[in-house]
């Protein structure tokens, strides 16, 4: 098949382009052109932005499969319907399985759980962007696909909550140093991380089949585990002899930092495990393969293969440094003042 990534290089879109390469499909990468493409590709270069330059650079080709994995809002699906209406045979939107509704009205999600995200703008403009590509698919025929991964990592990402932003080495560095690690909550909420690699078969398992035409798929792993778990595999990949969990409540976090409110009410606070039955139906044979333990300690050892990748983030060092101090100072206050009865 002839096929189209908007995007590509990033920790899902990375994992997707490789299995696609492997699998001997033609495919091209549609950006910037600002990093070296990969082996296989063939590049075209463009800025979504500039819509009359991207319908000047497409012109000639038609696509079997066209992958948008960098769109966020109803404008970047309106633009792609417009682009592509009459040169893909199957679109597929790149969106987030945070849309689903939080908090969740019965913990096992399907894709026929409700939309709703009061907690997080990302997943109202991804919900927007779906509803878009859904009116497009009723109104013309538009072969829209709607795909939503949940938190899904690879070799250069370590998946946990609160860490620093693109410098992921910060929190496996706390948990060796015994640094305090914040764990919202008490730590059990059920929670499911995927490895980018199976994400992209299941992706993969869907190209060329129309069926999947004007439907939505969610695919994770079908492990799950409480957050305690989670923390706990994480500090025994790591090699951590004494971690330091500090349990802290959702709702005083985000009084002390708003900006986690979208990342902790709007997601990762609130349990999530997820029905596969229907990427599998659809993709006979499809598993997530990759155990959350393995895949961490492949992740841990790739940072490891070159200390230039072990960036810290002093600014998130800082403030989890002073939120854990105030909680305990708090915590330690207030035992003071119950031990009277």
């Amino acid at each position: 098949m002839k096929i189209l990534f908007i995007g590509g290089s990033g920790t899902i879109s990375r994992a997707v382009t490789q299995q696609t390469i492997a699998a001997g499909h033609e495919l091209w990468l549609l950006n910037r052109g600002r990093r070296q493409p990969m082996a296989g590709v063939q590049t075209i270069v463009a800025d979504m932005a500039d819509v009359a330059g991207v319908r000047a650079a497409l012109r000639g080709h038609t696509w079997d499969v066209v992958v948008q994995f960098i769109a966020f809002t109803p404008a970047d699906i309106r633009r792609d319907v417009e682009l592509f209406r009459d040169g893909a045979r199957q679109y597929f939107f790149i969106s987030s399985a945070s849309v689903y509704q939080r908090p969740l009205a019965h913990y096992l999600i399907t894709e026929s759980t409700p939309r709703a995200n009061a907690h997080w703008e990302y997943s109202r403009l991804k919900l927007a962007a779906e509803e878009e590509v859904e009116a497009a698919c009723r109104a013309t025929g538009f072969p829209g696909v709607i795909v939503r991964p949940s938190l899904t990592y690879g070799e250069d990402m370590v998946p946990l909550v609160l860490n620093a932003s693109g410098k992921g080495w910060t929190l496996i560095d706390r948990l060796r140093r015994g640094a305090p690690v914040i764990v919202p909550g008490d730590g059990s909420s059920l929670w499911t991380i995927t490895h980018n690699s199976d994400f992209a078969a299941g992706l993969i398992g869907l190209f060329g089949n129309a069926a999947t035409h004007g439907e939505a798929f969610h695919i994770t792993s079908d492990e799950v585990f409480t957050w305690n778990q989670i923390f706990a595999q994480a500090a025994g990949a790591a090699g951590a002899r004494a971690p330091r969990f500090v349990h802290i409540p959702s709702d005083y976090i985000i009084a002390c930092v708003p900006a986690v409110e979208g990342t902790l009410l709007g997601d990762k606070a609130v349990s999530c495990v997820f029905d596969n039955a229907k990427i599998k139906r659809f993709v006979p044979g499809f598993a997530a393969k990759t155990r959350f333990a393995d895949g961490l300690r492949r992740t841990i050892a790739w940072f490891e293969a070159d200390p230039a990748r072990q960036v810290i983030d002093e600014a998130t060092n800082q403030r989890w440094d002073k939120l854990a101090a105030a909680y305990e100072r708090g915590l330690a206050q207030a035992k003071a003042e119950f031990a009277g009865g």
